[in-house]
């Protein structure tokens, strides 16, 4: 039976965090606030949670572009490969912000990442999702949920999203009424950085 719970951004209460924590170590799914929209996502060690949300999302796992929410950036050294100084400036500049960041994946990655070469990175300026997965110790996959409007494009009521992803997740938090615009992805796993999709977040902090 899955659940709505609240969790405030400025001080997170560590009985809830636990509680989704939990959900995750137990191969649970979650609907999560960011700095952009609400996400789906869960711990990226747990196959099938994963093969769960790829179907959902209606795509094969091993083709899923999900990205990683990490706590902060001494996180990446376990998944991606060394960063170059200008790009690390870059990251140093942008996290935690509304960006997604592709990076040259490691020989690291979990299982059900092994075929990819790149891996997106998020860390949100989101201290709900944050703490959770600080807490988890070690990222979530993630991924936006979408509207089937596509005036509005990403729900941004908790309740809302609740009544819609009850019978498909397993916790909803509820950390306030989420964006819509969704993150900028900027692919950094060449020489040559790229804007991939302009979403929110200044461009000129790259």
């Amino acid at each position: 039976m899955s659940e709505l719970i609240r969790i405030y951004d400025k001080n997170p209460n560590p009985k809830a965090i636990e509680k989704a924590v939990d959900v995750l170590r137990k191969g649970g799914i979650i609907i999560y606030p960011t700095d952009t929209v609400y996400g789906l996502g869960c711990d990226i060690t747990k196959t099938r949670a994963l093969e769960k949300i790829a179907r959902i999302k209606q795509v094969k796992l091993e083709k899923a572009n999900f990205s990683f929410i990490c706590y902060d950036l001494s996180n990446l050294s376990a998944y991606v490969r060394q960063i170059d100084n200008t790009s690390y400036k870059i990251l140093k500049r942008a996290l935690p912000g509304p960006f997604t960041f592709i990076l040259k994946g490691n020989n690291n990655l979990p299982k059900a990442f092994k075929k990819k070469t790149t891996v997106g990175i998020r860390i949100p300026d989101n201290n709900i999702i944050r703490t959770i997965v600080k807490q988890l110790g070690n990222p979530i996959v993630s991924t936006s949920i979408y509207d089937e409007d596509e005036v509005i494009e990403y729900t941004t009521d908790p309740e809302l999203i609740f009544e819609k992803w009850k019978d498909k997740v397993d916790l909803v938090i509820d950390g306030g009424y989420g964006g819509n615009v969704a993150s900028t992805i900027v692919d950094l796993s060449e020489d040559e950085l790229v804007i991939v999709r302009k979403g929110k977040g200044d461009i000129d902090l790259l």
